[in-house]
């Protein structure tokens, strides 16, 4: 970065607890993976290989050989973890894990028939091994929908109890459910709720995969939020409202 006397946004340098970038790839081609962490992997604190995309990805391992690299941990979509756990294969996805080394699995139930305290009998299970990120919320617009704030609440707590590292709170790639309403608009009484339950915010991760939910995120709860679901190509933005170098976030920062 370049040196200047302006008053730009605190940032933890990493490994960060706080104010965490979180990206997504979606199945990215590996040279343009790998100028991706070039460009702005000082700016990233983890990686999620979204879905099941590690099965059909002829050079994962390359992927995570350019993390390794760059000192940056990564982990698997949760739903990759549902699958499995749906065909009753868990233990294989566990093997797929220990031998691709992730540093951090996602447990989440977002589309199977699970319940969150079988969600966080999982959690506890694998909290010796991994760093757990769990994820509260669904994929279904109408199911999300009918979740009350309350039961958010419970749902985060008993993961934390359980030893979730973070737990992050849904809102799909698309940003349009979990958190977030069909139109993407968020849910402003759900976040109240949570703000005001006494939830360490920074063991929340708020998937945020556009500049609206980013900038929103960031002045409801500050520039050190943990934002998820970050395209690459979206890194270096992000940075600059954290920084307040963006009118969306220049009076808040500066």
């Amino acid at each position: 970065m370049i040196d200047t006397q302006l008053r730009l946004g605190d940032r933890d340098p990493r490994p960060r607890r706080r104010g965490l970038t979180v990206v997504i790839d979606p199945g990215l081609f590996t040279g343009h993976f790998e100028d991706a962490i070039d460009s702005v992997g000082e700016f990233v604190d983890l990686v999620k290989f979204g879905w099941g995309t590690c099965l059909v990805t002829k050079d994962i391992k390359r992927k995570i050989d350019i993390l390794r690299g760059a000192g940056i941990g990564f982990y698997f979509g949760g739903t990759l973890f549902e699958r499995y756990a749906l065909d009753g294969l868990v233990s294989e996805w566990l093997t797929l894990c220990r031998v691709l080394g992730t540093t951090h699995v996602e447990v989440s139930n977002g589309t199977i028939p699970l319940n969150n305290t079988e969600k966080a009998r999982w959690v506890a299970r694998l909290t010796g091994e991994f760093l757990v990120i769990s994820e509260v919320g669904f994929k279904d617009i109408r199911r999300s929908d009918s979740l009350a704030p309350m039961n958010w609440i419970s749902f985060i707590e008993e993961d934390l109890a359980a030893g979730a590292h973070l737990v992050t709170a849904e809102a799909r790639e698309s940003g349009r459910s979990g958190m977030c309403r069909a139109d993407g608009q968020p849910r402003h009484e759900l976040i109240d709720e949570i703000l005001g339950s006494g939830i360490d915010l920074d063991r929340l991760l708020f998937e945020a995969p556009n500049k609206d939910l980013q900038t929103y995120f960031l002045r409801r709860m500050g520039t050190s939020v943990n934002l998820g679901n970050v395209r690459a190509d979206d890194v270096i933005a992000l940075e600059t409202l954290r920084r307040g170098l963006r009118s969306d976030t220049l009076l808040e920062v500066s």
